[in-house]
């Protein structure tokens, strides 16, 4: 793992919205989350994109709320007369999803108000603030796909591994149907839920199929980090080995999902993308196995030169697509002095060379958004018709 790498992963803590009391500059105009628990009042979140917490425990000394993926950042919530504590964010979060964690007297919970993520190499709290563009990934009355678990065997690992496969609408139907397939990888700390709980790839999907902007594909989606990594600090990564996930994708999981679903098992019909840690995943497989993949996709998660192409034999011949995308608040940075999560080189001239180059170079930037799941969101939106134009 390079030292770039390892800058990249630090956006998800870096980029952390701040909290502390107060809150006076705020609407009150309050309404529960949308991923709170059935029947809770909080955390809640205002027409602005503030967040008020409200947490019971009248034995506690202390209690603080943190956000990110991280957990840094924070305020030091104020203790109410009913033995409640609560607190309002300094300003408006960033609109899409947050993971956050409470700090009770020194100790790590989560909040028993909202539901849980896997982030952060353990299940985070997570709030929504709502986007203005969230009809994209919004759940519509049309056509759904499915999202179903599937444990296949991995003779590399010794172990039965996990994959969630989202199958398009009609799949159960038209028996004599194939289709192309998306391995979409998640990012540091999180596992295979992550793209359908905090990224709702398969409600993204469903929404682009019923308009008819995308044509209807399989998105298979498995943990990556076949290393044994321990919590904490994103610089434990520095051990991380690509080589027995390489195996575990290549060898056992797509002879197992061509084996057991309708795919087309070609490369012109087979991409591979992730986001942050997956994307440097992609970057480090497909490109060295393009009689696997044609596509690639980096989402936040490193960007192609023509240094890459050129050391890449047929990359020329085989790739269909690249795509590389960044949230703006990733790009908007001051590249001489290089703050955690900044790719290494300019991304867009680098695409725009490639471009420049005939190969079919596309370059994303999603709006206001920093390393979080909304641009990954809006990534996949932008993506996903690009993908498998026979």
């Amino acid at each position: 793992m390079n030292r770039a790498m390892i800058l990249m992963l630090g956006a998800a803590i870096s980029s952390a919205p701040a909290l502390a009391q107060g809150g006076a500059a705020a609407k009150e105009d309050f309404k529960p989350s949308s991923l709170n628990q059935p029947g809770q009042q909080y955390p809640q979140v205002n027409s602005q994109g503030y967040a008020r917490f409200r947490i019971v425990a009248p034995d506690a000394k202390a209690v603080k709320v943190s956000l990110g993926l991280g957990g840094r950042g924070g305020t030091v919530l104020t203790k109410a007369d009913d033995g409640s504590w609560v607190g309002t964010s300094e300003g408006p979060l960033d609109e899409g999803f947050h993971y956050y964690h409470l700090t009770v007297d020194g100790g790590t919970f989560n909040d028993p108000g909202t539901l849980n993520f896997y982030g952060s190499t353990r299940w985070e709290s997570g709030i929504e603030i709502p986007a203005r563009d969230a009809d994209f990934y919004a759940l519509k009355n049309v056509p759904h796909g499915h999202v179903q678990q599937v444990l296949f065997p991995s003779p590399s690992t010794g172990t039965q591994r996990r994959a969630f496969v989202y199958t398009p609408p009609g799949y159960d139907q038209d028996q004599g149907a194939r289709y192309p397939v998306l391995y979409l990888q998640h990012g540091w700390g999180e596992d295979e839920t992550a793209w359908s709980n905090q990224g709702h790839a398969n409600l993204i999907m469903d929404n682009l199929i019923a308009a008819g902007k995308t044509r209807p594909f399989i998105i298979v989606m498995t943990y990556g980090m076949t290393n044994d990594i321990r919590p904490g600090s994103p610089g434990g990564l520095a051990s991380f080995d690509i080589r027995p996930f390489q195996t575990v994708l290549l060898n056992e999981l797509i002879p197992y999902v061509d084996g057991h679903f309708r795919t087309l098992a070609d490369a012109p019909h087979r991409a591979m993308a992730g986001l942050s840690m997956g994307g440097f995943e992609t970057k480090l497989i497909a490109p060295k196995n393009l009689d696997k993949f044609s596509a690639i996709g980096l989402l936040s998660g490193g960007t192609f030169s023509m240094e890459d192409v050129r050391a890449t034999p047929d990359f020329r011949n085989k790739v269909k697509l690249v795509f590389v995308s960044f949230g703006s608040r990733e790009l908007d940075r001051n590249r001489t002095n290089l703050p955690p999560g900044a790719p290494p080189s300019d991304p867009k001239a680098n695409a725009e060379a490639l471009k420049a180059a005939g190969i079919n170079s596309v370059f994303y930037v999603s709006p206001d958004t920093a390393h979080e799941f909304l641009t990954w969101r809006r990534s996949l939106r932008e993506l996903a018709p690009l993908l498998f134009r026979d």
